[in-house]
Parts: structure tokens; sequence; C-alpha cells
């Protein structure tokens, strides 16, 4: 923690107090603290209790004005936002929760928030019955979607006389879950260009119908959000999607086989690593129709000739350029190990991803899954983890053979 660079945002709440003990605990860890308020947030503790703490001024408004100058003071807490390693909401309200999931920034810490480039961790605290809303849910889905941290809430009796989720966690947890956070986004891939392939391709049979596959895209996702935070220059291609993009990475839409490959042929020879996390479809219709195909004289059935799908992943290989890195996943209901080596051969792959699909782990839509990673020298099976916690190992095999 000592010379990390925090900007702490307070919103209301009545926990907001205990953001005092937080500043404390991370200024004597070494931490360079700096504080912004909500207006709501100064309705529970004063801010000068932040800058006694951190010997620093605190920033409450946008608008408030120097009284020498007539200048908006709240305007020269701006820069904090490239200044800051990461950025920390604690207590995040569920307001404040929704105007970050909604793009909305009418105080300073939304302004923040959604101009820092580092990462934004946020501590959802209120009321459990408020944390269990389905909206409030909602916008914690979408924020973690987006790259941000969430920090679970504790449970126990609140202010209401409830009991449930939605209290601050300790100090220690949240210190825990920022020194995890540094361990694994001290830029050790930094400036790296990397190229991460997601989601599935969708193969028209007609404009209306299209062969696919299960894939959510996360798994990709997950590795392009984490290269980002470890500094690398991310390029997504991805399938079509519902997630959102993560933060500081370039992303490129396409839907079929055919429109990954051009997608990744184009941006392939800029790139240190390449990881094919997409599951590119197999077969293709031959002759998609130009209309939509009806039901009714078919004869009951409706027969398809389909063709092979462009093999990526085998071309990247035939064609990798001393130097770069290519990264393949395979997913097994059957022989896992023996068939991912086989095709880490085959396609001429410097490490290869297992993803042994069982009732136990199903993969996909799952923000968890249980991989085994292979290279030339060696195999390692990971337990079940949440698939940003994957990514980082994949990133650390990575990194070793950069």
């Amino acid at each position: 923690m000592r010379g990390k660079r925090i900007l702490l945002g307070v919103t209301g709440g009545i926990a907001a107090y205990k953001s005092a003990y937080l500043v404390r605990e991370l200024v004597r860890a070494g931490a360079d603290v700096r504080v912004v308020m909500t207006e709501a947030a100064t309705e529970f503790i004063a801010p000068l209790t932040f800058s006694a703490l951190t010997k620093q001024p605190v920033g409450t408004d946008l608008w408030s004005r120097d009284q020498a100058t007539g200048s908006a003071i709240g305007t020269r807490h701006i820069h904090l936002a490239t200044w800051c390693d990461c950025m920390l909401i604690a207590p995040a309200s569920a307001n404040t929760l929704a105007k970050l999931a909604h793009g909305l920034s009418d105080n300073l810490v939304t302004v923040l928030a959604l101009a820092c480039r580092k990462p934004v961790i946020v501590a959802p605290t209120m009321d459990a019955d408020m944390f269990l809303n389905e909206a409030t849910q909602h916008n914690i889905a979408v924020l973690r979607e987006r790259g941000f941290g969430v920090i679970p809430p504790a449970e126990g009796e609140h202010a209401s006389g409830l009991y449930g989720p939605g209290r601050l966690p300790e100090v220690e947890v949240i210190r825990a879950f920022l020194k995890k956070l540094f361990d694994r986004t001290a830029e050790d891939l930094r400036k790296v260009k990397m190229l991460v392939t997601a989601g599935p391709t969708h193969e028209p049979i007609d404009p209306v119908r299209y062969i696919s596959n299960r894939s959510s895209g996360k798994m990709g996702f997950a590795l392009a959000l984490a290269a980002a935070q470890r500094g690398a220059e991310v390029t997504l291609v991805t399938g079509p999607v519902s997630l959102e993009t993560p933060r500081n990475v370039k992303r490129i839409d396409v839907e079929t086989a055919e429109h990954m490959r051009a997608a990744v042929v184009k941006v392939a020879r800029q790139q240190r690593v390449i990881a094919m996390a997409a599951a590119v479809a197999d077969y293709a219709p031959a002759l998609p129709a130009d209309r939509k195909i009806k039901k009714d004289g078919q004869n009951g059935g409706l027969e398809l000739t389909l063709k092979s799908t462009p093999d990526i992943l085998g071309e990247l290989g035939r064609k990798k350029r001393k130097g770069t890195l290519l990264v393949g996943f395979a997913l097994e209901t059957n022989d896992g190990v023996s068939n991912a080596k086989e095709k880490l051969s085959k396609k001429n792959l410097d490490v290869i991803v297992l993803n042994a699909y069982t009732a136990q782990n199903p993969v996909f839509g799952s923000d968890r899954n249980t991989v085994t990673i292979i290279d030339r020298k060696g195999e390692e099976e990971l337990p079940s983890l949440e698939k940003i916690e994957v990514a980082n190992r994949i990133l650390n095999r990575i990194r070793k053979l950069l």
C-alpha cells in the first residue's frame, strides 16, 4: 500500500463516518489519500475531519468558488482522476450506483469516477432492502461488466433495525481488496499490445435465423479487462454479446466467423499477444437464404447444407511471427487434457486454456470457471474461480513467457 495514490469518494449514508477510520488506516499504511465528498455526505461527517486526516483539501462541490480568485474550487480537483492509482467510493449509496450505471455526473464524486481511467472500486452501502432491490442489483451488475471493482457489503444489523446485507465492510476487508487489486494491476504488461477475441459468432440461415452456440463472451471480456488493468494496449474483437465494453479497451464488433477472421487478420501483425477466447462456429450454412424461409412448404422438415468456417486459430498458428505469443482456448466434454495438448501442438500455440464442461462447471453465462492452463512445459489445474481471477492467472502465465 505504501506510495499508492488513492482517491476516496464519500457519498451520503450513515456509514460515511466509518470512512474516517478507513482514511486513517490507509494513511498509516503509507498511502497518499485524497478525499472528495457528495453534498449528502457532508450531512453525516464534516469535510474538516478528512482534511485533518489527509493534510489535504477536501472537494465537496463542483461549483463552490474561491473568494480570492472567483474560480470554481471543484474544477481544481478534476486532475485527481489522472493523479490516482485507483478511486474508491466507500460508502457508495444506491443513488450513486444508479448514477454511475447510467453515466450521470452531477457531483464531484461521479464526475471523477467517470473521468478516471484507473480502476474504480465501489463499496455498496445501504439498507438491506435497498441493496436487494432488483434495480440496485442490476446497477451493480452493469458496473461489474464495465470493469468497476465491487466490494461485497457485510451483513448485519442496520440503523433502520433491519438485518441483512448492505453494511460497509470492515476496514481490514477493504484494505485486503485494495492490496489484491494493486498486486494484480501492477502494470506488468504495460504497453504490451494484446488482441483478445470473445463471444460466439452468428452464421445466418436466412435474414431471421442463424446457427450459433451458448458462449456469453464473459471469459474473453474478463481477459480483456484484466489485461487493460495491467497496462496492456488491448484490442477486443467480439461476436454478438450483451456485455459492456471494458475500460481502456478498443472494441471491434463482428457477427460471423468470416467477419471475425477479417478483423483479426487486419490487426494481428501489430500484436505481441493474441488470445483467441471466442467460440467461433465450426460450421455455417453454405447458401443462406435472402428471404425468410417459410415453415409451410418444407414438408415437415428443413435440410441445410453446411460448410466449414475458417480456422482462424490454425491460420494464426501457421503464420505466427517470431516474438508473438499465441493463446488458444478449448472446451471439451471428454478427454479434455489430451485433446487440449493435441490442439496446442497441432495449431502451434504457446498456451492453451482448457474449459472442461461438466454439470459442476457449466461455463456458459457463469461468472465463475474451472480451467486448466497448459503450455509446453506443463499444466496448472485451477479451482473454481471468478472469471476475472481466471483471467489474471492466464495473464500470469503469459507474463512469464514474454
